[in-house]
């Protein structure tokens, strides 16, 4: 298969970019990102090397969540521009080769929404059905709470209809109800309409959440909630042949499967979360056998799908796979203050002060993310190492103003600081010592690491597309292992332990000699006749060879 062959399937090897609008850019001085400042800060994004944008929510909303309590499917929030300005944005975009894909929320409405407003009147409105419903709600498990601390139960009584609403999530978002074939026919005309508008997939929040259907009569609407998947999929193929469903799925791997399709395609990408808290769980003991055992046990997925790898999310860094022992070894390393822990599950930090700052760590981290097989996706900034704001609630305290410059606001906007959307973070990790102008001009920094990075994975398809295999190493410190595809093949060694190691590796194959060059740098190793060779790995070094 040629290269060009795979371009259909971009998701495949791209690399995207997570941003928030509202926190990028700020043109105007109001204290938000904006549109326009976004589509200003587009040649950096292409300059790194990004391929896809993904756009955290911008729709109007009264920011009860952060933007997902959505009031308004098919409008932009006015505080972040015009639909003039995010058409420049995709233009702009398009122009220099990068896809955006926007966050799509089937679970939830706000509030708000004149949908649930018009429901509230009773069963004569016609959006009454369009949520969940009960005159007598089943009693609410400790487990079906998704925020512990923020809500005590999943079911609302509104004064208004007289019955309690569902809501999974906080109790300002009700449910939709997807078993009902009306929202789901809704729920389509949106995805259409940004589609129409050059968005090239979709982001799909919660999707395990949102096809969970209780009731009897629900399951007798909507027998296999999986059909909403195949449907979108189909739908938005027709619509736009390149687009794409990139699924929050956070389950085990033997229940992951199912979401990409059986019989008919669904997800096209679902992110690894049984990964990234495994490779946690690895620093943390400095042992590589938890994420080589989480890589190797993923199923087999369609030829079309793929596995997205992240070091962390916009949401907390959730450990909820891990088992509570596991879960507190993560803790003790890289939050061991409550004020750093949240919903007794997740981290609220971001990766560099997880790490004391340690830039072999850090660059470790990231050094995995890119190699191991599927699609890399980064959190705006992390390509600066930027830190969180523990002064923030919960979540927010990862999602504050990016950082451009070591000036005022850090570059981001020109308000008053009180006027800001979030505060900047300060200190160690502030725009002071760590911004994107600064760093862009040295080729020493985080960012000109995670550049040459990005550079290699888009020269090495098979790091995308090609087959995952564990190699033979003896050193429990050392994650050695192996993509291959056509005759392309990437070995990649990555040391764990905070002190240098040799490692000694053998190719499967057993023959040799073999060549293999360093992408990254000047390295050669020659293996012997058993296809064996040893390399010495510093602290928490890494090392990316291609078979010459």
């Amino acid at each position: 298969m040629r290269i060009t062959d795979t371009s259909d399937l971009w998701w495949k090897n791209a690399v995207v970019y997570c941003l928030d609008v509202k926190r990028f850019a700020d043109s105007d001085g109001d204290g938000w990102g904006d549109f326009r400042g976004l589509a200003g800060k587009v040649d950096y994004l292409a300059d790194l090397g990004v391929t896809c944008l993904w756009l955290m929510p911008f729709y109007p909303s009264p920011m009860g969540d952060d933007g997902y309590d959505i009031t308004d499917y098919y409008a932009i929030d006015p505080r972040v521009g015009t639909f003039g300005d995010f058409t420049e944005f995709i233009r702009t975009a398009n122009d220099r080769g990068m896809r955006v894909i926007a966050d799509l929320v089937p679970n939830h409405t706000s509030v708000e929404h004149p949908w649930f407003q018009s429901a509230r009147q009773g069963p004569d409105s016609p959006y009454h059905d369009w949520y969940v419903w009960s005159d007598d709600p089943p009693p609410t498990s400790p487990s079906d709470v998704a925020f512990p601390g923020e809500e005590t139960g999943i079911w609302q009584y509104d004064e208004l209809c007289g019955r309690h609403y569902l809501h999974r999530f906080y109790r300002f978002q009700p449910d939709l109800d997807v078993s009902n074939p009306d929202v789901r026919d809704e729920l389509a005309k949106v995805a259409g309409f940004w589609s129409q508008l050059g968005i090239a997939g979709f982001r799909l929040d919660a999707v395990p959440a949102f096809l969970e259907v209780d009731d009897a009569a629900a399951k007798a609407r909507l027998p296999d909630p999986h059909e909403f998947l195949r449907d979108l999929r189909a739908f938005l193929g027709r619509r736009h042949g390149e687009s794409m469903l990139l699924g929050e799925v956070n389950l085990p791997h033997d229940q992951q499967r199912a979401y990409f399709g059986q019989t008919a395609l669904e997800l096209s990408t679902c992110f690894d979360f049984m990964t990234m808290q495994n490779m946690w769980l690895a620093l943390a003991r400095q042992d590589a056998s938890p994420l080589a055992h989480a890589v190797e046990s993923r199923p087999a997925i369609p030829d079309d799908g793929q596995w997205a790898t992240f070091a962390r999310n916009h949401d907390e860094l959730t450990l909820d796979r891990l088992t509570p022992g596991e879960r507190q070894e993560v803790f003790a390393a890289f939050g061991p203050s409550k004020t750093m822990q949240v919903y007794d599950r997740g981290l609220r930090r971001r990766v560099p002060p997880m790490l004391d700052g340690d830039e072999d760590r850090v660059r470790l981290v990231y050094s995995l993310l890119f190699s191991l097989p599927g699609t890399p996706v980064l959190f705006y900034g992390e390509e600066i190492g930027m830190g969180e704001n523990l002064a923030a609630e919960q979540r927010l305290s990862v999602r504050t103003p990016m950082q451009w410059t070591s000036g005022r606001n850090g570059g981001f906007s020109d308000a008053p600081a009180g006027d800001l959307i979030s505060a900047v973070v300060r200190g160690r990790f502030g725009p002071r010592n760590v911004n994107a102008a600064d760093q862009r001009h040295d080729p020493e920094s985080l960012h000109a690491f995670i550049r040459s990075l990005i550079r290699v994975y888009r020269e090495c398809p098979e790091l995308g597309w090609g087959a995952f295999t564990l190699l033979r190493c003896e050193q429990p410190s050392v994650l050695a292992h192996r993509c291959r595809w056509e005759e392309r093949t990437t070995v990649l060694l990555h040391n764990l332990a905070d002190r240098p190691v040799t490692a000694t590796v053998t190719l499967p194959e057993g023959r040799g000699p073999l060549e293999l060059v360093e992408p990254l740098g000047t390295a050669r190793v020659t293996t012997d006749k058993a296809g064996r060779f040893e390399v010495r790995l510093p602290r928490y070094g890494h090392l990316w060879l291609c078979l010459g």
